[in-house]
C-alpha cells in the first residue's frame, strides 16, 4: 500500500511557523558564520562600524556574530526536534538580535531593521506554536 501526497502532510504535524523560525535561524546562522570570518580577516566588507559599540575592533564584532550563530545553530536544531529547549535558546537568540539590530540601526539602517523584523518573526512563530510539544 502506498502513501499519498496527504497522507505524507498528515504525518508532519510540527506547526509550519516552528518550521520557518528554525528555517530562519539557520540561515541566519550561516550568515553570520561567514560575516564572523570577514571580521576576524579586519575587512570592513560587511559593515563599516567604526563608530559603534566596539568601534573598530573587528574581531569583537566577529566573536557577537558567532555567539549569535552559535545561538541559532542550537536554538534551530532544537526547534526541529520540538524540544522546548529549542523555544528558550530561541527567544534568547531573538533578544541578542534584536539589540544588534539597535546597536547598528544609526550606522547600517537596513541590515539594523532586517535583523529587527527578522527576530520579530521569530518571537511570533515561536509563541504562536507554543501549546506544540513533539510526542513519540
Amino acid at each position: 500500500m502506498s502513501t499519498t501526497y496527504s497522507d505524507s502532510l498528515a504525518m508532519l504535524k510540527r506547526p509550519g511557523w516552528l518550521t520557518f523560525a528554525a528555517i530562519i535561524m539557520f540561515s541566519v546562522g550561516f550568515v553570520r558564520v561567514i560575516t564572523a570570518i570577514s571580521y576576524f580577516a579586519d575587512s570592513v566588507r560587511v559593515n563599516n562600524l567604526a563608530n559603534g559599540l566596539f568601534t573598530t575592533h573587528t574581531w569583537v564584532w566577529g566573536l557577537w556574530d558567532l555567539l549569535i550563530a552559535a545561538l541559532a545553530f542550537i536554538a534551530g536544531s532544537s526547534l526541529m526536534r520540538g524540544d522546548d529547549f529549542g523555544r528558550v535558546f530561541g527567544y534568547l537568540w531573538a533578544v541578542f538580535m534584536l539589540v544588534q539590530g539597535f546597536l547598528v540601526l544609526t550606522w547600517a539602517p537596513w541590515y539594523g531593521a532586517g535583523g529587527i523584523l527578522v527576530a520579530i518573526l521569530v518571537i511570533y512563530a515561536i509563541s504562536v506554536s507554543s501549546d506544540y510539544q513533539e510526542t513519540v
